[in-house]
């Protein structure tokens, strides 16, 4: 097996990577589709948090209000300190779990937004970054994502600097061209992690 730390800035593409490497026959853990599945109704994790955050961050359906949460807990570093000792623990044991079931000669790709700022870069056989320029990202953003320009600035200053992602990399995927450019480079990338499993 070989785990992969897959991660990139907002709008850089690592969605769209990680969609050709699952189309290739990639184990793809999703970090971010776990932490929406550990709080769904019924689960111990939505039962936590509401008990930090109170009935205020349901729903009238007894769902989670993203948006609400989200407001109380990015304003709040303590609170969001609070959220991630919550939903983490939780993310990782879902994790491991997904991993285990792969198969000894599976490539495991775990797609991870904050792999940089949670400095989880040792527990990966080698991290990929995509990678494209703050002035694509943004546009990116705006353009296809609909975002105002100051949110996107806001969105693309929470997370690690550029720099700070490419010096974890073993491999970088440079997407700041047009998608058919893409391709090609990520194929490459596959046969790559394919010769580390035979």
């Amino acid at each position: 097996m070989v785990k992969v730390g897959l991660t990139g800035g907002i709008g850089a593409g690592k969605s769209e990577v990680s969609r050709l490497l699952a189309s290739y026959g990639a184990v793809i853990v999703d970090a971010d589709k776990i932490a929406r599945e550990v709080v769904e109704p019924g689960t111990p994790g939505l039962v936590a948090v509401t008990a930090e955050f109170g009935e205020d961050v349901l729903t009238a359906d007894g769902t989670l209000d993203r948006p609400k949460l989200g407001a109380i807990v990015f304003n709040d570093p303590k609170k969001l300190q609070a959220l991630n000792a919550i939903v983490h623990p939780l993310v990782g044991a879902r994790s491991a779990e997904l991993e285990a079931a792969a198969g000894p000669d599976a490539v495991v790709v775990h797609d991870v937004p904050l792999l940089t700022e949670n400095g989880l870069a040792p527990l990966y056989d080698l991290v990929i970054v995509v990678d494209a320029t703050p002035s694509t990202q943004l546009d990116r953003l705006v353009r296809l994502r609909g975002m105002a320009e100051s949110e996107a600035k806001a969105r693309m200053e929470a997370q690690a600097a550029r720099e700070k992602r490419l010096a974890i990399a073993d491999l970088v995927i440079d997407n700041d061209g047009p998608l058919d450019a893409l391709e090609p480079q990520v194929r490459k990338v596959w046969q790559h992690l394919r010769e580390r499993t035979s």
